[in-house]
């Protein structure tokens, strides 16, 4: 880091926040805070470095950080169960990335189905990918909408889940409660290079921190749908194996347990992967300041979350950090030197969440004139 600069001298100002969950996009955050900074800074270089987490928009980050990278669309199955438009991406080295949350996400429903909601879309991404012929597949497990242990996808790849009389089972994870024989003989092997489940929690499969009683209820799911759900995970555990008290596999409501016990799939802590492919690092060589942030900034924020994995990688490399939420709900941390809250500019949640990007402008404008006196 080179200091704060003085008026007289341009700044390098690199900007790498997360989406802002249902209002804008990783890269509709970049193009309004950059907007913003340059109204009152237009000599600055800035930089824009979207990040995701492994949910929501974790493909276009891929697709803007990895040159020469192609998007593929593909018609799935939704997680309700409705035909559904999406896409995978492919690199130049030959692996594919397929973000869940664009065959498989809680926002593609229309009305919450704990019990139903499945993953039959995302392992339909995977399959086109692999006739494609590529060499390794990165899955990036955030923004599910079910809780199926990762059924649905592996049922798409050629597996089968039986009920006592050998029938097939219904999707969903309230079916797994009569899951009586899994028949793997048809399942498709993964690439040559591997699978790998890019995650964002470390919840084991089962139990009190686990998919069904961390996450159910965020799926809709209330108390007696969990204890289905947990009931139907175990089942699949006991006939599967693998590793379900791993850290990450219930990661997407088990997705991470299912392909990694089922398929081979390897689980990983995904931002490391995502922030080295927005090209990050080197974003901060000789950089003044960072900017980051996200749609609520809590004391979560800072475990395994775009806002720590920012903080962390600017502390190694002596870049002071800026940072912007919707809300700020936690005690600023080490290594930020001004935060800005959107509620707080436009008076209240309502009026921050009616004009994102009109508010994000305001604070891209706001923290440029405070940067002389940030330190």
């Amino acid at each position: 880091m080179t200091g704060v600069p003085s008026p007289h001298r341009p700044a390098r100002v690199v900007l790498a926040p997360d989406s802002f969950k249902g209002s804008a996009t990783a890269a509709e955050v970049v193009a309004a805070l950059g907007a913003g900074w340059r109204s009152e800074r237009p000599r600055d270089q800035v930089v824009g470095v979207p990040i995701a987490d492994g949910g929501e928009g974790t493909l276009d980050v891929f697709a803007v950080g990895v040159p020469g990278s192609e998007r593929h669309p593909a018609r799935v199955t939704g997680p309700d169960g409705r035909g559904h438009d999406a896409e995978w991406l492919s690199l130049p080295d030959g692996t594919a990335v397929i973000e869940l949350a664009r065959a498989s996400g809680l926002p593609l429903m229309r009305e919450l189905d704990p019990l139903g909601a499945q993953t039959v879309g995302l392992g339909e991404l995977v399959a086109a990918a692999i006739d494609a012929g590529v060499d390794r597949v990165l899955i990036t497990l955030g923004g599910s909408a079910s809780t199926d242990g990762g059924t649905g996808a592996l049922a798409a790849l050629g597996a089968r889940f039986l009920d006592a009389a050998g029938r097939p089972l219904a999707v969903g994870g309230g079916a797994l409660t009569s899951l009586a024989h899994i028949d793997l003989t048809g399942l498709r092997p993964a690439p040559a290079g591997g699978a790998y489940c890019l995650v964002d929690v470390d919840a084991p499969l089962l139990g009190p921190a686990g998919a069904a009683a961390v996450f159910g209820p965020q799926k809709g799911a209330g108390p007696a749908d969990i204890t289905r759900l947990e009931e139907g995970l175990r089942r699949l555990a006991h006939l599967l194996g693998g590793a379900p008290d791993a850290a990450g596999a219930g990661a997407a409501g088990g997705t991470a347990y299912g392909l990694a016990a089922a398929w081979g799939a390897e689980v990983v802590p995904g931002l490391p992967t995502i922030i080295q492919a927005a090209g990050l690092p080197a974003a901060l060589a000789g950089a003044d300041w960072v900017v980051t942030g996200e749609g609520r900034f809590d004391r979560t924020s800072l475990s395994g979350k775009v806002v720590g994995g920012v903080l962390a990688l600017a502390r190694d490399a002596e870049v002071p950090v800026l940072l912007v939420a919707g809300r700020v709900d936690a005690p600023r941390p080490e290594g930020v030197r001004a935060e800005i809250a959107l509620v707080d500019l436009a008076g209240g949640p309502a009026m921050a969440m009616a004009e994102p990007l009109r508010w994000l402008r305001r604070a891209g404008a706001e923290l440029a004139r405070r940067v002389t006196t940030a330190r």
